[in-house]
């Protein structure tokens, strides 16, 4: 990720705009925060683009894209990057970020910028309509920095994805874990089914209802699990439920949007969040290297 992180500060000296592709169920949590700050540093102009909008809440995405429009320097659009018609818009709105770019001589240069499994491989080969990219459904696909050219005058420059080195909310790290931007060696499903569990009994009770079919009144994120590992007959050898099965199983449906159009935050929970933080006391060398600074 360092390294990463690198080799975009350089490549940005030399563009002049970033698509930053975001994951639309979790805007800000999906934000890397060093984007932002390469990005202010350089003075560039900033296309948010919420993508996997067709799996979040319109409402509470609508509210996300006149939070990031207030902004200076950034336009927002939701879109689904599955979606010729969708990723059709994109150059033209590039073209007015940046209109002193986008000619033979001048060609407007394109920074993608994103965390992992976000949709930014998928966007850049619907882009340039053929395969460039790979593209998986799991973080980390993309490994090394690729410069490509796309019609109307314009350079692409596709990024690895980056997390950052800290997660300051660990509502943060769970949200990113269940939408898949952190790989499942790096986590306990059950802990991450738990948590999306208790997010959506307060948001979304009646989509976990609908899906699983049992009443959500009065019961938590565990007992949630338990529920679908007996709707599905989830079981273990000896007739335990299989609680880890279960877990992998709400998260698929979260995550695919079998359970419906789902957002994990909006600007009024995510100001709540930075206005209830306290951060953790460093200790040891951490608070040393602080002092010395």
């Amino acid at each position: 990720m360092n390294a990463a992180r690198k080799k975009a500060a350089e490549a940005m000296e030399k563009t002049d705009m970033v698509i930053e592709v975001l994951d639309a169920r979790l805007p800000q949590a999906s934000c890397n925060p060093m984007i932002e700050q390469l990005r202010v540093f350089r003075q560039r102009p900033c296309l948010k683009i919420l993508n996997k909008s067709d799996l979040a809440d319109p409402v509470a995405t609508h509210t996300w894209l006149e939070h990031y429009n207030k902004q200076k320097g950034v336009h927002a659009v939701a879109l689904s990057c599955k979606k010729p018609a969708d990723v059709a818009k994109i150059p033209g709105l590039s073209l007015k970020i940046a209109p002193h770019r986008g000619t033979p001589l001048k060609p407007l240069r394109i920074m993608i910028m994103g965390i992992p499994n976000v949709g930014k491989s998928t966007l850049m080969n619907a882009l340039l309509k053929k395969r460039v990219a790979k593209v998986g459904d799991e973080p980390a696909v993309t490994k090394m920095q690729q410069r490509l050219y796309l019609g109307n005058n314009m350079v692409l420059i596709d990024t690895p994805g980056m997390l950052w080195p800290k997660i300051e909310h660990p509502s943060d790290g769970l949200m990113l874990a269940a939408s898949h931007a952190i790989g499942s060696n790096a986590l306990i499903e059950e802990e991450v089914a738990t948590f999306l569990a208790d997010v959506l009994l307060t948001r979304y009770p009646q989509l976990i209802a609908a899906r699983y079919g049992f009443a959500t009144e009065g019961i938590d994120g565990v007992s949630v699990i338990e529920g679908v590992a007996k709707r599905r007959n989830l079981r273990l050898k000896g007739g335990d439920l299989d609680l880890e099965k279960a877990a992998h199983t709400f998260l698929q449906d979260y995550r695919t949007g079998a359970l419906g159009r789902i957002s994990l935050e909006t600007p009024v929970s995510r100001a709540a969040l930075l206005g209830s933080y306290q951060p953790a006391p460093k200790l040891g060398l951490e608070a040393e290297a602080e002092r010395e600074e």
